[in-house]
């Protein structure tokens, strides 16, 4: 075996072999806390968290836009589809077999293309009408990247997200919150210089309201920026995500497990 080709090896398994470290810091900080906790290795091991609480027959729902959506069938007759392929599909499963006896009932309603404006529009029907229990809401690129991102009114912004929010607690006062930032990587059409500082700059405003929002309302709120920040400096922004946007399978696989992580430690205090 050559130089390099042993070199790839050794790096490869320090990678892996992290998990173990960072899945014994997970148990003890939040995933705003600390770095550990922003990145759990590719390792079994990192779900060595506390399985989250929740009461028996939790109705947990998930809204946003695409990055929520990933073609969850709009028929929920239809089992093998309802819940899509994004990082809900993946709680769910984690859930459904570390606490069968909850029976909790997971229900996907991202809708691909939607801003907040979007979400405030449907909210009646497709979060307040579900009545949750768990209410967990991924939701802002678009507001960048449709329209005109100099016109951006983060005020109107907030003003919706605090609407939509305010609206679902009136409804269930004993409604729990998991509010997740929005995010990107830089590549692909985000690359130049000026996309990147205006994209980013407007991202990070956006998850500053987000985690004003998640402490007003006692939400748990899930750093995804950060997550995936320090995922694409441990490997590489394109294994991640694809098009500066869009997780690949273990960017929500990325997304899952900080949730539950978040979860976990909320719901074991």
């Amino acid at each position: 075996m050559g130089g390099n080709e042993r070199k790839i090896m050794i790096n490869r398994r320090t990678f892996i072999n992290r998990g173990a470290t960072c899945a014994t810091a997970l148990a003890a900080v939040t995933a705003s806390n600390a770095k550990q906790s922003l990145y759990p290795a590719s390792s079994a091991e990192a779900y060595n968290h506390l399985v989250p609480k929740f009461k028996k027959g939790s109705r947990c729902l998930f809204l946003g836009d695409s990055i929520t959506d990933m073609k969850w069938g709009r028929n929920q007759a239809d089992r093998n589809h309802y819940l899509g392929h994004s990082y809900v599909f993946l709680i769910a499963a984690r859930l459904g077999v570390d606490v069968p006896e909850s029976k909790i009932e997971f229900f996907n309603r991202g809708v691909s293309g939607n801003k907040v404006s979007d979400l405030r529009k449907r909210w009646q029907k497709d979060a307040v009408a579900m009545r949750p229990d768990w209410l967990s809401i991924l939701v802002g690129v678009n507001d960048i990247s449709r329209g005109e991102r100099s016109s951006l009114n983060f005020d109107k912004w907030e003003e919706d997200y605090r609407f939509i929010l305010d609206r679902s607690c009136k409804a269930n006062p004993k409604l729990r919150i998991v509010l997740m930032d929005p995010f990107i990587l830089r590549m692909t059409r985000l690359s130049p210089e000026d996309v990147w500082k205006s994209w980013r700059g407007e991202i990070d405003k956006l998850g500053e309201i987000v985690r004003r929002l998640a402490d007003e309302f006692g939400g748990i709120h899930v750093e995804t920026q950060k997550i995936f920040d320090q995922a694409a400096e441990e490997v590489s922004p394109e294994h991640w995500i694809w098009d500066g946007v869009h997780p690949l399978p273990q960017g929500h696989e990325l997304i899952a497990r900080n949730w539950l992580q978040a979860v976990s430690q909320a719901t074991n205090k």
